[in-house]
């Protein structure tokens, strides 16, 4: 198990190269970048330029939102720049967001649009790299030009890793059958994972006759070793628990009346109050409470068997808590 770090979704471009040599120097495996205030792409070629060993990606890129063919180009040149370490995480989004901030069209089936975005940036790539016709016609894309001044040449790290993310099983399910990796969602409990995630990410591995050990699973946790940890803990799980689409999380443990008063709550907007129905039996459920020294181990015993990538649900600043983070890495003895 490894153990990966987050930049915060306020860092700036020009702080990149501090944050990505101190994750590196404090003994991350990696570093992943979402897609929030700003693109995730443009920190990973700072990363990919100020590091040496570090693994990268992107936690998630909105997939729906941009073309295969170009993410293709981009992750093809951070694969280059980086010798094979850079990893494209992709997240499909919800529908008002893909409507409605980027004015796109949301898709009649979002496993089947997310399969076909996979498979139409590998036909790019094993054109780039074969020198064969580009042909791919599916239901969403019709890909047939790639002319000479258009390719890329040829680069020594051309397998790039692609991770997806998801709450539900449709999407664990494609994981399983095209991916290499899968971005759990933050609001999760080892429970949901072991019993709902981790064979949906098994049947559709067995589809395309692969094992579970061919998806990487990574997982993001809330931790809580002190009382305001536990209180960001407590708001940001109401937060998400208001989700409709997540319900199923707090169903499988018999808790659906709690999303549904959450929802309501959300509704009225009435943010301020809804933690107040995250007890401790629901937070002690999701987030993983140890004291600091000991979180490490309470972390891998947790989700023993189910991850095998964990970041700590918090960002990561150079110069805040180094201490804790050192420790925290040292705890991990494959990084």
């Amino acid at each position: 198990m490894y153990l990966d770090a987050n930049i915060s979704p306020f860092t700036r471009l020009p702080q990149i190269p501090d944050v990505a040599r101190a994750a590196e120097e404090i003994g991350f495996y990696g570093i992943w970048m979402a897609e929030t205030q700003h693109n995730p792409f443009l920190p990973c070629a700072l990363v990919a330029e100020h590091t040496k060993r570090l693994k990268f990606g992107t936690a998630i890129a909105v997939g729906f939102a941009r073309s295969p063919a170009v993410m293709a180009h981009t992750a093809w040149d951070l694969s280059d720049a980086s010798g094979g370490r850079f990893i494209l995480g992709l997240g499909t989004q919800v529908k008002g967001h893909i409507e409605r901030r980027f004015g796109m069209k949301w898709p009649d089936s979002v496993v089947g649009k997310q399969r076909e975005q996979i498979q139409a940036m590998r036909a790019f790539w094993n054109t780039w790299l074969s020198g064969e016709r580009l042909n791919h016609r599916g239901e969403y894309y019709k890909l047939t030009l790639t002319s000479p001044f258009f390719t890329p040449a040829p680069i020594k790290h051309p397998d790039i890793p692609i991770y997806i993310a998801g709450v539900n099983t449709g999407l664990a399910r494609l994981a399983g059958e095209v991916a290499n990796g899968f971005h759990v969602h933050p609001f999760n409990t080892p429970s949901y994972l072991k019993d709902v995630m981790i064979p949906a990410i098994e049947e559709g591995a067995k589809k395309a006759s692969r094992s579970r050990q061919d998806v990487s699973i990574a997982v993001p946790a809330f931790v809580v070793t002190n009382p305001q940890e536990r209180e960001f803990a407590r708001q940001q799980i109401s937060f998400y628990a208001s989700t409709p689409s997540y319900r199923k999380v707090l169903e499988h443990h018999g808790w659906g009346e709690v999303g549904e008063q959450l929802s309501t709550m959300a509704a009225k907007q009435q943010w301020g109050d809804m933690s107040g129905l995250i007890d401790d039996t629901i937070l002690e459920t999701v987030a993983t409470v140890a004291e600091p020294d000991e979180l490490a181990g309470a972390l891998q015993a947790r989700y023993d068997g189910i991850a095998d990538r964990i970041t700590i649900y918090m960002p990561f600043e150079p110069g805040d808590r180094d201490d804790f983070w050192r420790t925290l890495c040292k705890g991990f003895p494959n990084n």
